[in-house]
C-alpha cells in the first residue's frame, strides 16, 4: 500500500454509500407487508433528522431510527409485533458492504489517499458497523455527527471534520450516495462525488458534484484520475 498522502482527503458517508441498507427490505416485507416501506422509513428518517437540527434539537441516530420506524408503522396502521424492533435494530447493526466497496477502497488506499468516514450514526455504533463489515481498517478516523450534535447536511458538521483534520475544506472530498449530503459538503467548501445508486440522482440546482457515477468502484476510478 502506498503510504504517501495524495490529493484530497476523502470523507466517506457510510449508510447506503458503503453499507447496503437494502438488506432491511425482508424485514419491512414481513413486518409491514411491503418492502417499499423501507424507503419511506429512510426518507422520513432523513427528514426528521434535518427537522431536529433546524429546530435546535438533537437525539442520537439509533433512537431516532426506531422512533421513525414506529411512526411509519402508525401511518400504515401496522402493529409491530413483539421482537420486531429488536430484529430491526439487529439488522441495522449488521449491514453488509455493497459488493464493489472493498475493491474500490483498496484501489484508493493503494493510490495513497487519506480516508475517513463521516456518519449520522452515533460514534460507537458507526465504528462497530464498519468493523463488522470488514471496512474499518481502510479509514484513519471515523467521524460522527454526535461530535457536533447536528445531523448532516448542517455545515457545522463538515467544518468540524476539516478542523479536526487540520485541513482546508477545499482539500476534502465527500463521497456520498445522497444529494442532500453532497449539498452540505459543497456549501462547506468541499468537493463532492455522488454515488448515484438506485433511487439517488443529482439535483440540478446550485453547486454540483464534479463526479457522478452509479457505484463506488467507478467513482474511485474517477477520483484517482482527478484528485492527483
Amino acid at each position: 500500500m502506498n503510504t504517501t498522502a495524495r490529493g484530497r482527503t476523502l470523507v466517506f458517508d457510510v449508510n447506503e454509500t458503503l453499507l447496503d441498507i437494502e438488506v432491511l427490505n425482508p424485514f419491512f416485507e414481513r413486518a409491514f407487508g411491503d418492502s417499499r416501506a423501507m424507503r419511506q422509513w429512510f426518507a422520513e428518517l432523513i427528514l426528521y433528522s434535518e427537522a431536529l437540527t433546524l429546530s435546535g434539537n438533537y437525539t442520537r441516530f439509533g433512537p431516532l431510527a426506531v422512533a421513525v420506524l414506529k411512526m411509519v408503522a402508525k401511518l400504515r396502521q401496522v402493529e409491530l409485533k413483539e421482537g420486531d424492533v429488536e430484529e430491526f435494530k439487529s439488522t441495522m447493526a449488521k449491514l453488509p458492504p455493497h459488493r464493489e466497496v472493498p475493491e474500490a477502497l483498496e484501489m484508493l488506499a493503494s493510490a495513497g489517499f487519506r480516508m475517513v468516514t463521516l456518519t449520522n450514526s452515533a460514534g460507537e455504533s458507526g465504528k462497530a458497523s464498519l468493523v463488522q463489515a470488514g471496512l474499518h481498517d481502510f479509514f484513519e478516523h471515523t467521524f460522527s455527527v454526535d461530535d457536533v450534535a447536528k445531523f448532516k447536511p448542517a455545515k457545522e458538521v463538515y467544518a468540524y471534520v476539516a478542523r479536526t483534520l487540520s485541513a482546508q475544506p477545499s482539500g476534502l472530498r465527500l463521497i456520498a450516495a445522497h444529494t442532500w449530503d453532497t449539498l452540505g459538503a459543497l456549501a462547506a467548501g468541499y468537493s463532492a462525488a455522488l454515488v448515484a445508486r438506485p433511487g439517488n440522482a443529482p439535483l440540478a440546482i446550485g453547486a454540483q458534484p464534479d463526479i457522478v457515477e452509479p457505484d463506488l468502484l467507478r467513482t474511485a476510478r474517477r477520483i484517482v484520475e482527478i484528485d492527483r
